[in-house]
């Protein structure tokens, strides 16, 4: 147990307090959302030591991460947008920022002269390489589940997103 560890599972006293209140329909649900949203919190956390010496943050990581497997490292703003399923606005403010720390540059569209690329320069090449690295050994490798509990949340969280239209 580390010194932060509380003593019970407050997910769990919570769910037993929906019950006792009468909404037994709702508590396992309740619970499930509840630590859906605290293991976010945990992993966002271990994410952000291993990125915020390396000057980024998770969404300018997985902006450069998308321009680093495209074939040109470049794509269109509302591309990226669309594929990172982001507001065009938070696309417009991770570019700001990298481009601020020289790791992406604006271009002109070679055909659409109202479009604008956003393309990743080799600094940030080299920040994504090394922060891929890091996350891939502190936090994507040891994530503290066996790998057939992690392909089972793999799947049930891709049913979930599918059936609330994610993707088709």
């Amino acid at each position: 147990m580390t010194p932060s560890a509380l003593p019970v599972d407050p997910i769990a006293e919570a769910r037993r307090q929906w019950v006792e209140h009468g909404w037994d329909d709702a508590a396992d649900g309740m619970a499930a959302v509840t630590a859906i949203m605290r293991t976010q919190q945990i992993i966002l956390a271990r994410i952000e030591a291993v990125l915020k010496p390396l000057g980024v943050t998770f969404a300018r990581y997985e902006l450069l991460t998308l321009l680093s497997f495209t074939r040109n490292g470049a794509l269109p703003m509302n591309k990226a947008s669309a594929r990172l399923q982001v507001h065009p606005t938070s696309v417009t403010n991770a570019v700001d920022r990298l481009q601020a720390s020289g790791f992406v540059r604006r271009v002109a569209h070679p055909s659409d002269g109202r479009a604008t690329l956003v393309e990743i320069t080799p600094a940030g090449r080299a920040v994504v390489l090394t922060a891929t690295e890091r996350l891939n050994s502190e936090v994507f490798g040891t994530l503290g589940l066996a790998p057939s509990e992690v392909g089972s949340l793999i799947g049930i969280l891709a049913n979930f997103r599918r059936d609330a239209g994610d993707f088709a």
